[in-house]
Parts: C-alpha cells; sequence; structure tokens
C-alpha cells in the first residue's frame, strides 16, 4: 500500500544579518526542493546575481555545489547540495540554518523554516523588505558606509557609488510582484 502520509512543504522567512534595517523575505516552498534548488530560488527572492561561491550549513554538516571545489585543502567537509531536500533537511531536530553566499563580502542568511500547512506547487514570494545590497559593495560594514555616501550628494565618493551602482540605488525598493515572476520564470526552466 503506498504511503499515504502528506508531503511536508514550508514557510521560509530568509534574513540578511548584520543589515539594518533588515532586508528579508517570506518564501513558500515545496518540500521536494534541493538544496541547490534553494540557493536558485534565494538568488531571485533576495537580488544576488550568483556571481560567487555560496554554502548552506545546519550544525557541523555543511552543503554546497561539489563543482565548486570548497573543500581543497581539506578543512571543510562539503556534501552535495543537490542531495538533499527540504524534507530531509528540515527533519532533523537541529535547529538554524544558515546560507552564507559570497565569501570576501560574507553575507550571511538566518533561514527559519516551518511547515507551510498548505500544498506549494512552486516556490513563491509572499512579503519582504528592503533591496538587495548591491554585489561587491564590501559585506555589512560596507554596506553602511556605501548607504551614507550615496544619501549625501557632498560625499567624495558620491559622484563614484552612484556611476558604480547604475545611477540610483533606493535601500527601501522591493518589488514582490517582480520577485514572483522571477520565480515562476525559473520554476518554469526547472
Amino acid at each position: 500500500m503506498p504511503d499515504r502520509r502528506p508531503l511536508t512543504d514550508y514557510r521560509l522567512r530568509v534574513t540578511l544579518l548584520d543589515v539594518r534595517p533588515p532586508v528579508w523575505r517570506e518564501l513558500l516552498l515545496p518540500g521536494d526542493l534541493t538544496l541547490r534548488d534553494l540557493h536558485e530560488v534565494l538568488q531571485i527572492a533576495i537580488g544576488w546575481t550568483d556571481s560567487h561561491l555560496h554554502f548552506f550549513e545546519q550544525g557541523s554538516r555543511k552543503w554546497s555545489n561539489p563543482d565548486d571545489e570548497l573543500d581543497v585543502d581539506g578543512d571543510m567537509a562539503v556534501d552535495d547540495e543537490g542531495e538533499i531536500t527540504l524534507r530531509k533537511l528540515c527533519s532533523t531536530k537541529k535547529v538554524g540554518v544558515r546560507y552564507e553566499y559570497d565569501f570576501g563580502d560574507g553575507w550571511e542568511h538566518e533561514l527559519r523554516f516551518e511547515p507551510a500547512n498548505v500544498p506549494v506547487r512552486v516556490p513563491s514570494c509572499t512579503a519582504g523588505a528592503r533591496a538587495c545590497p548591491p554585489e561587491d559593495v564590501g559585506g555589512p560594514y560596507g554596506y553602511v558606509e556605501f548607504l551614507a555616501a550615496i544619501a549625501d550628494p557632498k560625499h567624495e565618493e558620491y559622484d563614484e557609488l552612484i556611476e558604480w551602482v547604475g545611477g540610483s540605488f533606493d535601500p527601501e525598493a522591493f518589488d514582490l510582484t517582480q520577485v514572483n515572476k522571477d520565480l515562476a520564470r525559473w520554476a518554469r526552466r526547472r
């Protein structure tokens, strides 16, 4: 007889650490997504450009893309992120999942999962706040300096930073509709 237990899907609250006011997103995710899929979903939802290495961490376990060869010197045991689903990850008693993106800038994200209580077919974003910091801005502390500089047209780096960021940057901007369009496009390609 087939297993008739309900499959668990998840609500995820992801918060970019060390950034105030916080940059965060709330997502609904199918439980059969792998961490590799989740990485791609987070890149879209947060607003990163997938230009840097990353890993997930829960307790003493780490997962990443094996092609990235994060364990070249043998000091960091890394499992294949494509081999673990959210359902498997969330079935353990360990709490707290961390996602780090761009080891130079050190963007750390706190991931908090809970059962969605509704079936989820494709990832979607239900809420969020604030813009993703620009890539290569220098991490949380560089971001603070960047925001101060672009808020002051008399700052010595104002013109250079405004040009670097493409003409303007609104740290409060977040487009939920666009994120969901991008997630839907990703789900169709998957």
